[in-house]
């Protein structure tokens, strides 16, 4: 049976010690405290009673094994449920949040804080199961969101978020302008720590260089100025842009792990008290330019990491934003109506003019159109649509005006259903990543084991550099590369597929591509750029090409059909003036007429 993950684990007594760490946040004890849960058969000591709270409700839900799989402690559990979260009961503030999937039936999609590993996601998801009313929950650790189906005649949305509150994270109706501010937020944050980390190395390493080509013949007054000033410039490299690091390590020793930040922060720490030593005894080596440049390097390839995911996300809420906010619902007598696309219903009626979106997946009930699809389902041609044909919602309405009738709203049509597929893909983890962060930790273990062997063996050979060949050991086998190159790399890739058009539905899809020995393709619209571009002009009669190509582009100008627009290009490109055109007739899925002199 595994252990359960826990900082420290003593005497009762002992546990009201000050700096005794909390069971479950890994924050110290205020002495005399006795706040305490018995988990796992044993009392554990808690900080305050908002962590003995959230104990308390794990325990009494039998939802003990999140203490025994979770790879850090959980953060500190503050005021559980605020008031505000009532609020969200009120059918007015749910407008454009919540949706209907049913009779009775309700969905939202909750943007979730304090989620830091798969063990989080294990335990929101059976609280939320356990409230009474919810039919279907599940959690997607890469988006920080939960998506929550529940019978409003059992379960309101304020007892959704108070149960999650309840175990010690905070949940909120999903709003993409508060999603990107949080990311915003946090890739602000980390940019900061890049550009005070890529300052402290440009500036140390002008001190350092002097000292290196001098080789030995600086005089010892302005050696020491150098390196007081390249302490001075290193220190808040060391203790502000640097603390990611020592969180990470702390809250991995935390929870009896040993995560890729442990050597890291070891190798900072070591190399600093090591050159503050020489710099205060004025002998030995000192390498504040290596410290501040080994920050550096990895703030920027958390840095990149941070962004690569990033643009993955965009891409994704690029598909969540294709669908209008705003429909023209038709009323009797052909009158029209502006209402939220959130409320239409299976039988309206819905007014499609050009240049508008689709909102709703439904049939064409009257007039004739082309639609652009392309960004749902990868053909690049608009196709033409008259009554009886069928609408996807989402798609793009380049030429007349349709009246359509609605089939299929909210989680029932294709553009959610394709967003299912996308989370779901985001949910799961490769096989390559599973591997590449089992590898890792015992990568690590070893790297320590052997880092002190090394320093042990230098000791005993010359211990003036015992010290630099640890450091060096930690810094050369640092395992960054290992546990960050493989989810960067396939977030990256999906991030260039969704630019591209195309969509990974599934985790293993790029690594079960890499295998793939031959592709076949339904189309070749599916290989194209998307963009139609003249190739050619052959005349019927004894016409002169350019001629052509000028009645052509005169005749579609002004359209904005892709072969339209492909016939002006190359108009432009060949520098042909186009033949004046008058009375243009545009007749769907057939061509276009005008008048030319």
């Amino acid at each position: 049976m595994d252990a359960i993950v826990e900082p420290r684990l003593v005497s009762e007594a002992a546990q009201r010690e000050p700096g005794f760490a909390c069971f479950h946040c890994g924050e110290p004890v205020p002495s005399g405290a006795r706040y305490g849960v018995v988990v796992g058969g044993a009392r554990r000591a808690m900080c305050c009673a908002g962590c003995e709270a959230v104990a308390r409700v794990i325990v009494d839900n039998d939802l003990t094994d999140y203490y025994r799989h979770r790879q850090k402690p959980a953060l500190r559990a503050t005021a559980l449920v605020p008031e505000e979260v009532r609020l969200y009961d009120i059918p007015e503030v749910q407008a454009g949040l919540v949706e209907a999937s049913g009779p009775h039936r309700r969905q939202a999609s909750l943007l979730l804080e304090g989620v830091t590993c798969a063990a989080c996601n294990w335990l929101i998801e059976r609280r939320l199961a356990a409230v009474p009313g919810v039919v279907q929950a599940s959690v997607n650790y890469a988006t920080r969101r939960a998506r929550v189906e529940w019978d409003e005649r059992r379960a309101r949305l304020s007892d959704i978020l108070r149960s999650v509150a309840e175990v010690g994270y905070r949940a909120h109706p999903f709003d993409a302008a508060k999603s990107e501010a949080l990311e915003r937020h946090e890739r602000r944050s980390l940019l900061w720590r890049l550009f005070v980390a890529a300052f402290g190395a440009m500036q140390v390493m002008m001190y350092a260089v002097p000292a290196y080509l001098a080789d030995g013949d600086m005089s010892a007054e302005v050696e020491r100025l150098m390196r007081l000033a390249s302490l001075a410039l290193t220190s808040p490299v060391v203790l502000w842009a640097a603390v990611p690091f020592y969180r990470g390590a702390w809250a991995s020793l935390a929870a009896r792990r040993v995560g890729m930040d442990v050597p890291v922060a070891l190798a900072i720490v070591v190399a600093l008290a090591a050159s503050l030593a020489a710099t205060v005894r004025g002998a030995g080596e000192v390498y504040y330019d290596s410290i501040t440049m080994f920050v550096f390097l990895l703030l920027a390839a958390r840095y990149l990491e941070a962004s690569l995911r990033a643009r993955a996300v965009r891409a994704q809420q690029r598909l969540v934003k294709v669908a209008p906010a705003i429909a023209e619902r038709l009323g009797v007598g052909g009158t029209t109506e502006k209402v939220a696309a959130a409320t239409l219903r299976p039988g309206d009626r819905v007014l499609v003019r050009p240049g508008a979106v689709v909102p709703a997946d439904g049939v064409v009930v009257e007039g004739e159109s082309v639609l652009d699809e392309s960004l749902l389902t990868g053909e690049s041609r608009p196709l033409p649509k008259r009554a009886g044909d069928a609408l996807v919602g989402g798609a793009l309405n380049v030429k007349s005006v349709l009246a359509m009738e609605v089939r299929r709203v909210g989680e029932a049509t294709v553009l959610a259903g394709i967003l299912r597929l996308l989370e779901r893909a985001q949910s799961e983890k490769p096989r390559i990543a599973q591997l590449a962060d089992r590898v890792a930790q015992w990568f690590v273990a070893a790297l320590l084991v052997i880092a002190a062997a090394a320093g042990i063996a230098w000791y005993a050979i010359d211990p003036s550099r015992a010290v630099w060949i640890v450091v060096a050991v930690l810094v050369v086998t640092c395992p960054c590369a290992l546990s960050l190159a493989t989810p960067a790399a396939l977030t990256a890739a999906t991030g260039t597929l969704h630019t591209r058009g195309m969509l990974a539905t599934r985790g293993h899809a790029l690594e079960t591509l890499a295998r793939a020995t031959h592709v076949v393709f339904d189309k070749t619209g599916t290989l194209t750029r998307g963009r139609l571009a003249l190739i050619g002009v052959l005349p019927a009669r004894d016409l002169d090409p350019d001629r052509c190509l000028a009645i052509a582009a005169g005749v579609e100008a002004g359209s904005e059909h892709a072969v339209a627009r492909a016939l002006a290009a190359a108009a432009d490109e060949r520098r042909v003036k186009r033949t004046a055109a008058a009375g243009a007739r545009n007749y769907p899925g057939q061509g276009v007429e005008a008048d030319v002199g």
